[in-house]
């Protein structure tokens, strides 16, 4: 890496969050064709049968990739420090420039909470998503498969609400977030400006 350069994101990171946001896209497309039954968006599919297979196995694909984010993203999102809770508390600077903000770690006090809704919600949507996948023919549907309707629809309409805000903030509120997910380096700077606790402890 160059001395100006620092390594945020590794090539594995980088495709399983391009699969995640893929797969999380297909799914609310046809998931609100499922919904609103639009048949414009059934037939973009090839039809509803088919757009119900596509919308179960990227389900499938969506908890697979959700899953192997918790082995890279679980345990710093968890660790919650005092220097985190003083960022929420400045609303991470969004509202003043002049706000002076707490040294950040790998991910931000935001980006931490954000992720655990997102994880959250996926489990959510992932067990509820199963069980309907699974589910006995409608004269014999029980009162939790009728639950997991509820929640699983609940939990889409946060999720929908939620990922446009994070791509936001990782393009437009934060320029040179992207580049994260793209080449996985950042300017050493850039990231001493925003993850101060994390650039020390790799040594720049």
């Amino acid at each position: 890496m160059s001395n100006n350069m620092i390594k945020k994101a590794g090539g594995f990171e980088i495709l399983n969050h391009w699969v995640l946001a893929i797969s999380f896209f297909i799914l609310a497309i046809s998931g609100f064709g499922f919904l609103f039954h639009l048949e414009q968006v059934g037939s973009a599919f090839g039809g509803f049968n088919q757009m119900r297979d596509i919308h179960n196995w990227s389900g499938v694909v969506f908890a697979v990739s959700l899953f192997l984010t918790m082995f890279k993203y679980l345990t710093v999102a968890l660790n919650f420090s005092a220097d985190d809770m003083a960022w929420l508390g400045k609303a991470g600077g969004y509202f003043s420039k002049k706000a002076q903000m707490p040294p950040q770690d790998e991910l931000n006090a935001g980006q931490k909470l954000l992720y655990i809704v997102v994880l959250l919600l996926g489990i959510a949507i992932s067990v509820t998503g199963v069980i309907m996948w699974l589910r006995p023919e409608m004269a014999d549907v029980n009162k939790w498969v009728l639950f997991s309707f509820l929640v699983h629809n609940i939990a889409s309409d946060i999720f929908v609400i939620a990922i446009p805000i994070h791509i936001y903030l990782a393009t437009l509120a934060n320029p040179g977030t992207l580049r994260i997910m793209i080449s996985g380096t950042v300017p050493v700077e850039w990231a001493r400006k925003r993850h101060a606790k994390w650039v020390q402890k790799l040594g720049y």
